[in-house]
């Protein structure tokens, strides 16, 4: 057992997003996600084939779905199911999005 503490590691990069992997497993797989402002490219979808779980542990990110857009500020969680169309729209410009991720 390592334990792991979220907070640690939240590096500014204007230029990409950084990825940790906290967790992986055949069934799931759990990361965080820095943005610092990044957002989906223009004609780019998420298409993925596993649930995925989000909660917004810092900042604020508007999600785009095909019929709707989702605004998360700290705190806020969402599931979003397989194959379920969607993009980030928007991510804090002037602090670090800190997102946490499962898959499932």
């Amino acid at each position: 057992m390592e334990k792991y503490n979220i907070f640690e590691q939240i590096i500014v990069d204007k230029k990409e997003e950084i990825f940790f992997e906290i967790f992986k497993n055949e069934t799931i797989k759990v990361e965080k996600i820095v943005s610092n402002g990044q957002k989906s490219p223009e004609n780019f979808w998420y298409e993925q084939e596993k649930n995925e779980f989000v909660l917004l542990l810092e900042g604020f990110a508007i999600l785009e779905f095909e019929n709707r857009e989702v605004e998360l500020k700290k705190g806020d969680c969402l599931n979003i199911e397989a194959y379920q169309k969607h993009k980030v729209k928007f991510t804090s410009l002037d602090e670090p999005t800190v997102w946490f991720a499962v898959f499932y």
